[in-house]
């Protein structure tokens, strides 16, 4: 699921496109970021999605097989004991699985060769014979060969990899979530009963974190002259070209998580900047950016302009 730095990532993604786009509608951005943190979810859904159509196709396999011209005992009699897995077959009973395939609109008939190259893995793994025959199956033993569809079959498929590329643009950054998200599913599905199973939620509290991400981006674009104004005055031995976007847009931030957000600790913002920094700014930009904030930090509190409730927060 979304933690408060992958947040902090989507504020930030938002506010690039706000500071290179021409247009300049502050609710327009808003409802674009929103947007690409709903598509997290979206690509969580299709995922599971092509879980499901990976097991499923093995009624398509056992179709091809028995109609071939010279078909075997074995392709006669294909083993279709993955069509009965209990993760697969809950999951397309969840009611709110079946609410986001079609508000989403998840189909995969737009790649009609996915799938088969998927399954064509998937039965030629010895993973998946063991399956086949083993004996006294629980919703345990059934997840651990969904498990294995998930990541040692599609996110191993460079084919697989490059159709989520192209339908989500922020696939690479997004992944590790997905995968945490995909993991929760695997943990929350302990029952036979669909309705005792749920779906992974996109964070640990929507309505908090909805609330900060929209605070923290339409602050650090009202605020920005100002915010700017203190990094100015710590960098005045720098020009301003050389200072990476990211790293200003970073900075910016983090002066707001300071003065604006009063639950939220120093030492965390700063820690999550700098981390932030780590992947998507220049090499040298962890150094920088804690130099600076550590200055501009010092005239804040000096002018009382940083309040945190709680013991522990400043400092």
């Amino acid at each position: 699921m979304l933690n408060r730095r992958h947040l902090r990532v989507k504020v930030l993604q938002a506010l690039y496109a706000y500071h290179q786009s021409d247009t300049k509608d502050i609710k327009l951005h808003e409802k674009n970021m929103l947007h690409g943190i709903d598509q997290v979810y979206e690509m969580y859904i299709w995922m599971l999605s092509l879980i499901s159509e990976v097991a499923n196709y093995a009624a398509n396999d056992a179709e091809e097989r028995a109609n071939k011209h010279l078909p075997t005992a074995d392709d006669l009699n294909a083993n279709l004991k993955i069509l009965t897995n209990r993760f697969i077959v809950t999951l397309n009973d969840n009611r709110d699985y079946l609410i986001a395939l079609k508000k989403y609109k998840v189909e995969w008939h737009f790649e009609p060769e996915l799938t088969k190259s998927l399954f064509t893995i998937l039965k030629n793994a010895p993973e998946y014979a063991e399956y086949l025959a083993k004996t006294g199956d629980t919703i345990q033993t059934d997840k651990d060969i969904i498990k294995f569809i998930f990541k040692k079959v599609i996110l191993k498929s460079s084919l697989a990899e490059q159709v989520f590329e192209d339908k989500f643009i922020f696939w690479p950054v997004d992944r590790d979530v997905l995968q945490a998200l995909i993991a929760k599913t695997f943990k929350n599905f302990a029952s036979e009963d669909a309705k005792q199973n749920h779906l992974a939620e996109i964070t640990n509290n929507w309505t908090e974190d909805r609330e900060f991400v929209v605070d923290l981006f339409e602050k650090s674009i009202r605020f920005d002259k100002p915010y700017q104004e203190l990094i100015a005055a710590k960098t005045q031995n720098w020009e301003p070209e050389r200072i990476a976007m990211m790293d200003t847009l970073l900075m910016k931030m983090a002066i707001s998580e300071f003065i604006n957000f009063t639950s939220i600790p120093v030492k965390v913002t700063i820690n999550e900047y700098l981390e932030i920094s780590k992947e998507f700014s220049t090499p040298k930009s962890n150094s920088f950016i804690n130099g600076i904030l550590d200055k501009i930090l010092i005239d804040l509190k000096a002018e009382q302009k940083i309040k945190k409730i709680g013991r522990g927060l400043i400092e």
